[in-house]
């Protein structure tokens, strides 16, 4: 007699010479089974004494009520919020969510995909900027397709370029665009942005609705008055210190987010740099902590937990068209204590 301790799936699953998926999806009592796949992985389990483990089975017959959400980084407060809203709507609707954070790795965010392909979730949800990478664009849709076809819901926060899926869509341009031309109505004429790394279309539509709105002005943004660094508060701090070292002569500096903005603050204060007698600053998002800065933050406000919601909600409500929906969420610029008119 067999003195194993304790029959897995996988003993069941070698013995029937099965995948363990295929394993799981028979004694699941799925119709996605072949009869004599199935008939074999009923017989091993019966001559091995397989007992179910009850915790695992009502997972997975739970799967179909869960979500999954990839997301850049979900200590950063802007997917934090974004998270919220998420969660929010899925325990109005009963539904569990697993939260997965790529730190911004492409090859993570695919990983994650076809994690939660392989679990059975009944949603995925991408949050965060996509990339300006072809062949992750090639590998993501590959993931993702086959999960559509069987039935599952995708939707997307922020713009990924071939996607073919539902999208809530801030208007990272627009607001940035917007925000330029404010800037520019207190009278300032010399920027420095500093930017997230530009394989990210976040950074791309930002600098390019700020860029376009600086033009029409008359006032040249070059190449030079970009820093780039990580998309995170040290990230903003040391692309702030690397501006400070060159000789900032700009009497405003915007931050493609707030995050990188508190960091630049900092670096700005170290230096002995007035925040906004001498240069102001300006984010993007308007997470909950930059009204509470000392000066207060700038910024361009984007309802970040309605963004998650809405997610949810093109999620679950189906799409029974051709063409993937795409909802536009613009930002609103909040003028606070960190921005003031150039002295004459």
């Amino acid at each position: 007699m067999d003195a194993h301790p304790h029959v897995t799936l996988e003993d069941v699953a070698r013995a029937a010479e099965v995948s363990l998926a295929t394993a799981s999806r028979a004694l699941n009592g799925t119709t996605r089974v072949r009869s004599d796949l199935r008939e074999r992985v009923l017989a091993a389990a019966q001559e091995l004494a397989y007992t179910p483990n009850a915790h695992a089975q009502a997972l997975a017959g739970a799967t179909h009520r869960t979500v999954g959400v990839v997301c850049h980084d979900v200590s950063d407060p802007y997917f934090a919020a974004i998270a919220r809203g998420v969660m929010r709507a899925a325990g109005e609707g009963g539904l569990l969510v697993m939260l997965a954070s790529t730190f911004r790795d492409p090859q993570k965010e695919i990983a994650y995909v076809s994690m939660l392909r392989a679990q059975r979730a009944s949603a995925i949800l991408l949050v965060g900027s996509g990339f300006e990478d072809r062949e992750w664009n090639r590998a993501l849709a590959a993931e993702l397709e086959p999960y559509q076809r069987g039935g599952g819901q995708v939707a997307v926060v922020s713009r990924h370029r071939s996607l073919r899926a539902d999208c809530v869509q801030p208007e990272n341009k627009q607001g940035a665009a917007v925000l330029a031309r404010r800037l520019l109505d207190l009278g300032h004429r010399r920027f420095t942005v500093l930017a997230g790394p530009r394989s990210l279309t976040t950074v791309v539509d930002r600098i390019a609705g700020f860029r376009q709105s600086l033009a029409e002005a008359g006032v040249e943004l070059a190449d030079d008055d970009i820093v780039e660094a990580p998309f995170t508060r040290d990230g903003g701090y040391a692309a702030m210190r690397t501006a400070i070292e060159r000789g900032l002569e700009s009497t405003c500096v915007f931050a493609v987010t707030d995050v990188m903005a508190i960091g630049a603050l900092t670096a700005m204060r170290e230096a002995g740099i007035s925040v906004p007698d001498e240069v102001s600053l300006a984010g993007f998002d308007d997470i909950p902590v930059v009204r509470d800065l000392t000066p207060s933050l700038t910024t361009v406000a984007l309802p970040l937990e309605e963004l998650g919601e809405r997610a949810m909600e093109l999620a679950f409500r189906g799409n029974r068209g051709s063409r993937s929906r795409v909802v536009r969420v613009p930002g609103e610029v909040v003028v606070r204590d960190s921005t003031k008119e150039v002295r004459a």
